[in-house]
């Protein structure tokens, strides 16, 4: 029986793997389809195998034969096809071999069901295994089989069977068990209870959970339902029951929510869902699912409470951010446009001016005296202005113009025009003649004016930043002709601006590189013709111009707020060379340094000249009388109280240009008064002149101030000067500024004493500073 066994598992090996076989496959030497009828007419036998062939190929069944007794092996098309063999390959019966093509899961189940199989086990019968298609996936088969011959010793001899490609099917049905876990899962998860209706029949069945929910302890799936309608909350009651009676009666699903009272006596909240089918025996039904929304329900009571809230709270939010908005686009003060609008509608008229071909006009505006008022009568008053300019400003302009407060006492107007000039220029003309007109405020008749600076440009490379820039330098023009007036931006302005810029960023290079330098020129008893003192003058080394004045820079660093640094270097520089002039014999009497407003400001002046150690009665200040010494603030006089304490005398420069007040002067005490040159220069030919200066001359005597006279080119301003009583004297007529290096060389040689020198001496300092200008 073993010997048998092994020889019809060698016989069960598989075989290559063919196409599906065609209508009728079988050649005349294999047994016919069903393998066992015998006909004793040829025809009949062709017919019904012909006839069974065509049966078996429309199954799908593949067929396998295997005769021990004759050692003859069959295997139909189909059968090959299965496993992807093609029509005419052979099996080469190497049961081994075939075994390895068995899933390893499956192997041994396989082995031990052909035996069982071959033997005629009923329960073998049939059995499912996976074998290797040629493409390398398994094939799920259904094996059909038994032996229908058998030897003296009831062995079998030949075993007759069916393979099936179930792949489908298993597939289908992994597919549907994962669903059902799935839904299952899904149910558990979400604590859905599920109830099923059989309408026809009458009877209801739930779930254990649907019992769990409604805490029905003791129910049941069929008697649970007896107990719901009393579960239903008694408010809730009527409106349930109708409901699902109604939906009964109209073969239809629902959707409703209700609450319950438990079996525990918890109030919960329940949603329910149903839906109507008719099921494969014509039976009407309704299933359905009933879960716990309590804690939903107050999520969502809670949310559409907080939804309102917010509702409410965004329409205050909603106001409250068109006034934020509005203030953060309008000036609080004039209600108009800020710049943050101006920004964002300059952008807006670009483009349209870009697609529409049209120009855009900026005009920029500065109010003129408005920081006297402001400062005269007070911030109010100022207020009151600004006001008044901005309605002055909505007026004259058109509803599709724009205009802003950029800030203080200056606005914009936009304007989108075909043309430029002529009709921008007559608005421009009109604001600065309301604005000229006289204000009253508290009594007081107020008038303030205009400078107005114009840009316009059109086409496709409009750019409104280079436009709003371009406004700014037109100002800038208007304010420096004169003010209230209007100019237009030009080239040639934007090349005087960029050349101070230029200036500018030189002046800060050259301030790193210590190219601004003290010259020296010295002052003269008026009697005695002696040196009394040398005013530093500062001169900027120029690395491409020279050596360049005050008047070449001064501006410019007045509006970078270096002149003080520039002060404080030359003050440094001058200290320095006194001390070498002495060691080189010379000693000088005094220097004098320039002083600036902003300097005198600084609050940190006192401790910076502590530093510098400077000898008492040495070193003295000139400050301009453009100061205004009436209304200096606290720190500067706080400072011009230190620069005595430090021993460090005041000069009053440009003296007799009308700033400064004998009041002030008796204020001040200065050291010496320093009188301008224009009252100098006209000495020789006005009676008048001379009279002012003698004037200027007895004050000092009277305050017991010095006084210097300035500008003094000839000898004629020497004599007359000496005559009036005049102290000091400074000039061309005696001494010109020179370097540090020239002053001991023209001290020795006083060459200012004999008047047929003072040419020579002349020629020589300027040949020296030229020469030495060059090798620089």
């Amino acid at each position: 029986m073993a010997a048998d066994c092994a020889d019809a598992r060698k016989a069960r090996a598989p075989v290559k793997q063919s196409q599906p076989p065609k209508a009728a496959d079988a050649s005349r030497d294999e047994p016919a389809a069903d393998g066992f009828a015998s006909y004793t007419d040829d025809s009949d036998i062709a017919e019904r195998e012909s006839r069974w062939n065509y049966a078996l190929v429309g199954s799908g069944l593949g067929v396998w034969d295997h005769n021990y007794r004759l050692d003859k092996k069959f295997y139909s098309q189909t059968w090959k096809s299965i496993r992807g063999m093609a029509p005419d390959e052979q099996a080469d019966g190497d049961y081994e071999a075939w075994l390895q093509l068995v899933h390893p899961d499956d192997r041994d189940f396989v082995v031990n069901a052909i035996e069982r199989q071959n033997a005629g086990d009923p329960d073998y019968h049939v059995f499912e295994y996976r074998e290797r298609h040629r493409d390398g996936r398994w094939v799920w088969i259904e094996c059909r089989g038994a032996p229908v011959e058998w030897d003296e010793s009831g062995a079998a001899q030949r075993v007759v069977g069916t393979d099936t490609d179930i792949t489908a099917r298993k597939e289908t049905g992994e597919m549907l068990a994962q669903l059902s876990r799935r839904l299952d899962l899904a149910l558990q998860i979400s604590d859905i209870g599920v109830f099923e209706a059989d309408i026809d029949h009458e009877t209801v069945e739930w779930d254990d959970r649907l019992i769990a929910i409604y805490g029905l302890k003791g129910f049941d799936r069929r008697t649970a339902v007896t107990a719901w309608p009393q579960a239903i909350h008694p408010d809730d009651r009527e409106r349930v029951l109708g409901t699902v009676e109604r939906h009964v009666r109209d073969q239809t699903g629902f959707n409703h929510e209700f609450r319950i009272v438990r079996g525990d006596g918890a109030e919960r909240i329940i949603r329910a869902r149903g839906a109507f089918f008719v099921d494969g025996n014509g039976c009407r039904k309704l299933i359905g699912a009933n879960w716990d929304v309590t804690e939903e329900v107050a999520l969502r009571n809670e949310l559409q409470r907080a939804k309102d809230l917010a509702e409410a709270r965004n329409r205050e939010l909603e106001a409250a951010k068109e006034s934020i908005e509005h203030l953060a686009l309008h000036d609080y003060l004039t209600g108009l446009p800020n710049r943050r609008y101006l920004d964002k509608m300059v952008e807006a008229y670009s483009a349209r001016c870009r697609e529409e071909g049209t120009a855009l006009a900026i005009l920029h505006i500065d109010l003129d005296r408005f920081k006297q008022i402001n400062d005269t009568l007070g911030h109010r008053a100022g207020d009151h202005m600004l006001k008044h300019a901005a309605r002055v400003l909505r007026d004259s302009i058109r509803a599709t113009d724009f205009v802003a407060r950029i800030g203080g006492d200056e606005f914009v107007i936009l304007c989108i025009v075909d043309t430029a000039s002529k009709k921008i220029a007559t608005v421009a003309e009109r604001i600065i003649r309301e604005l000229r007109k006289p204000i009253k405020y508290e009594g007081h008749d107020c008038r303030f004016g205009a400078s107005i600076g114009i840009a316009i440009d059109a086409g496709a490379r409009l750019d409104e930043k280079q436009l709003l820039l371009n406004a700014d330098i037109a100002l800038y023009r208007a304010k420096g002709s004169g003010r209230n007036r209007h100019e237009f931006f030009s080239n040639a302005a934007r090349r005087s601006i960029l050349t101070a810029k230029r200036l500018a960023d030189e002046i800060l290079i050259g301030l790193e590189r210590n190219e601004f330098v003290p010259f020296y020129q010295p002052q003269f008893d008026a009697r005695t013709l002696d040196i009394a003192g040398i005013e530093t003058l500062a001169r900027w080394q120029h690395p491409e111009h020279g050596l360049l004045a005050p008047d070449r820079f001064l501006d410019i660093a007045e509006d970078l707020d270096v002149v003080s640094t520039i002060d404080a270097l030359i003050l440094e520089r001058a200290i320095a060379d006194r001390k070498a002039w002495i060691g080189e014999g010379f000693a000088v009497p005094r220097i004098s340094v320039n002083v600036s407003g902003r300097r005198l400001s600084d609050p940190q002046l006192g401790k910076k000249l502590r530093s510098l150690k400077i000898e008492p009665g040495t070193v003295s200040f000139e400050l301009l009388e453009s100061i205004s010494l009436d209304d200096c603030d606290d720190a500067v006089a706080a400072n011009l109280k230190k620069l005595k304490q430090l021993g460090i005398d005041i000069e009053v420069d440009d003296f007799g240009t009308g700033h400064a007040s004998i009041v002030s002067l008796l204020r001040l005490s200065p050291k010496t008064l320093k009188i301008d040159r224009e009252l100098i220069g006209r000495l020789p030919q006005s009676a008048e002149q001379r009279k002012l200066v003698r004037s200027i001359v007895e004050i000092g005597r009277s305050l017991n101030i010095l006084v210097t006279a300035e500008g003094v080119e000839t000898t004629d301003h020497v004599r007359i000067l000496q005559e009036i009583g005049c102290d000091m004297l400074q000039g061309y007529a005696l001494a010109r500024p020179m370097p540090a290096r020239q002053i001991p060389a023209f001290a020795r040689e006083e060459g200012w004493r004999r008047p047929e020198g003072e040419a020579r001496a002349l020629q020589r300092a300027l040949r020296r500073s030229v020469s030495r200008t060059a090798s620089r």
